[in-house]
């Protein structure tokens, strides 16, 4: 057993990426001891409603700490960024957790302005590997591109040149 590490912060798309990856969001659970979930990235994953990709799957998961309260934004992030990404940040400055998974380059970008860490949904999934949880990156990334997960190709490259 590996030891987790202590907190992550996610974005939207990375929730329904690993769900389309797996069918479940358990790697996460695999790797952090905590995994916060913004309200407002909350309410995007619910918006399509129960039928809606991903939902069934992220309802399932109920050891996410599903923050309750939205957030108050700086102006900065509620003025570059859409509302998921800038709650995300937001949420990790607050609580004083230096990670976030973003999977967009603009919310990247301004994230490592704010002095935070990245991971990415591939990411996530490498380390996992690298950690001994099963999964093969080549079938995650046909499963996240059949769920309309855009990812690019040298990112692809780049993942399977590490993972199997």
């Amino acid at each position: 057993m590996h030891d987790r590490e202590a907190a992550l912060v996610s974005n939207t798309t990375p929730l329904l990426a690993l769900t389309a990856a797996l069918g479940n969001l358990d790697v996460l659970k695999f790797l952090y001891q905590r995994v916060v979930v913004p309200i407002e990235v909350a309410d995007e994953v619910r918006a399509g409603g129960s039928h809606h990709f991903g939902v069934d799957v992220f309802v399932a998961a109920s050891w996410l700490d599903v923050q309750t309260k939205p957030v108050v934004l700086q102006a900065f992030l509620k003025n570059s960024l859409d509302q998921g990404e800038a709650s995300v940040i937001q949420t990790a400055m607050n609580l004083g957790l230096p990670l976030v998974c973003i999977d967009e380059t603009v919310g990247r970008r301004v994230a490592r302005l704010c002095g935070l860490n990245l991971t990415g949904s591939l990411g996530l999934l490498l380390k996992a590997q690298s950690l001994g949880y099963e999964l093969s990156i080549p079938v995650a990334i046909k499963r996240m591109r059949e769920h309309g997960i855009w990812l690019s190709d040298r990112l692809v490259a780049f993942a399977m040149s590490r993972g199997h």
